[in-house]
């Protein structure tokens, strides 16, 4: 909690007179001594159970994974599979191009994150063959496994939209924070945006995606950006989405789309983008309309000054080619492992388990609905294989701290029915309105406590 720039923030804050001094204190005690109860009590029992457990992915899941597991297991034996050198902070990236971190602030090396002897595979994984209990990888070959937890995280196919490419981000002033680079890239121009004006274009995607709040984000932060700068009166803004309503969670939703008619930014639904011109700085997108149950799209474009979308979003190309993905239903068409949503255990494989972005179910694809699912996987994954059956129910628990100005969130969490969940201490207040208790969370507290706790397999 205690990062540099903390006491400066907290005296901003008092200067505005959104906070006391005494207040914040009071209530960083109180969350602090709730979030450490109990972190210890859960590994007070071990398990004898045994096998060769492989991890694919080491990322915010996978990790996570393996902490818990070694500390839960009498006798571990864990591989994790990841070709990475970094271990990111991925919600940090969106503060990144909103310029409240800088680019190192996000990330550390991934050697230093990997739990004490848990073996690790620089690799990647090509294929999955279920049946014979084994996995490809790209260059130490075939790895066996008696149990697999599948957590290869999120596939971006920048290809998908025409004209785009991994490399070419920031070209044409066209920006994705879904990048390390690209949100480096991002904050420049979203001040420069903000202070000369001109035509902005944000929209998101229409397959499931990782933080679904981010592109809202980046709206909202390129208006007060402008709004400091005294210069709001010089931006033509439009928000694009390709859903039927710009936020699903009904709880949250009145106040957002409030705050976008506050800032006369429009908001257009159920649009797609097709493809960006970067050289002529021109978006071209399809509207989808269903008249009496028949899809139509009209084709439109957008020329702009500063844009930032979202590419499309499946899981990995393997995981479908090794049989892994639902088949049919609203999962299928972008290989999201089929497993159940509420043991996060895999339909026909009962010894693989899935859970983080490239698991097929129906909630948000963030690092607090990972926080969730992890102590969940964990159980049942030992259940299965004490031979005992999977009890342990996840209840689709996700969050999305969207960044409303600087020096406010709205705080979204939310369950399978889309009903709030609200946390301690945040259920002291009106969490359908944007707080500073949440800004100081999402700046503050959430990135150590995922390096120190969370990839670390303790609760907070």
């Amino acid at each position: 909690m205690a990062e540099p720039n903390f006491e400066k923030e907290l005296k901003r804050m008092e200067r505005n007179g959104v906070i006391t001094r005494a207040q914040f204190l009071q209530l960083m005690a109180v969350a602090g001594a709730f979030l450490m109860l109990g972190t210890d009590k859960a590994y007070a029992a071990k398990s004898d159970a045994r096998g060769r457990i492989v991890i694919v992915g080491g990322g915010a899941a996978g990790i996570s994974m393996a902490a818990r597991l070694k500390r839960t297991l009498k006798n571990p034996d864990i591989t994790i599979i990841d070709p990475s050198d970094r271990q990111y902070y991925q919600p940090g990236f969106t503060l990144i191009a909103g310029g409240v971190y800088g680019a190192d602030d996000v990330w550390k090396p991934q050697e230093d994150c990997m739990p004490e002897d848990v073996k690790w595979v620089k690799d990647s994984v090509t294929l999955v063959h279920p049946v014979q209990n084994r996995v490809e990888t790209a260059r130490h070959g075939i790895i066996d496994y008696d149990y697999l937890v599948l957590v290869p995280g999120i596939q971006i196919n920048w290809g998908k939209v025409e004209g785009i490419s991994l490399e070419t981000l920031g070209t044409g002033n066209a920006h994705s924070i879904y990048d390390h680079k690209g949100a480096q890239l991002t904050w420049p121009a979203m001040k420069e945006y903000a202070e000369k004006g001109g035509r902005g274009v944000f929209c998101d995607t229409y397959t499931k995606h990782k933080c679904g709040g981010a592109p809202k984000k980046v709206c909202l932060l390129s208006w007060d950006n402008a709004r400091k700068n005294g210069t709001t009166d010089r931006l033509d803004m439009t928000y694009y989405t390709a859903e039927t309503q710009l936020y699903d969670v009904p709880y949250f939703t009145t106040r957002l789309e409030e705050i976008y008619r506050e800032r006369s930014i429009p908001i257009e639904t159920e649009v797609r983008l097709k493809g960006i011109d970067t050289h002529a700085k021109r978006a071209y997108f399809e509207r989808i309309t269903t008249v009496d149950g028949q899809k139509t799209s009209t084709p439109f474009s957008e020329d702009y000054d500063f844009m930032h979308f979202m590419a499309p979003q499946s899981a990995p190309d393997f995981v479908r080619e090794s049989g892994l993905s639902w088949t049919e239903g609203k999962l299928a068409a972008d290989g999201w492992v089929m497993v159940d949503q509420q043991t996060l255990i895999h339909k026909t494989y009962p010894n693989i388990v899935s859970l983080g972005d490239c698991a097929g179910i129906p909630t948000s694809k963030t690092s607090a609905a990972v926080r969730k699912q992890v102590p969940i996987a964990v159980e049942n994954l030992i259940a299965t294989m004490e031979g005992r059956r999977p009890e342990a129910i996840y209840d689709g628990y996700a969050a999305c701290p969207i960044v409303t100005d600087y020096g406010h969130v709205l705080l979204c969490e939310f369950d399978y029915d889309k009903n709030p969940k609200i946390s301690f201490p945040f259920s002291l207040f009106d969490m359908s309105k944007e707080q500073w208790i949440a800004w100081i969370l999402k700046v503050y507290i959430l990135k150590p406590f995922y390096f120190q706790m969370m990839l670390k397999g303790r609760d907070f």
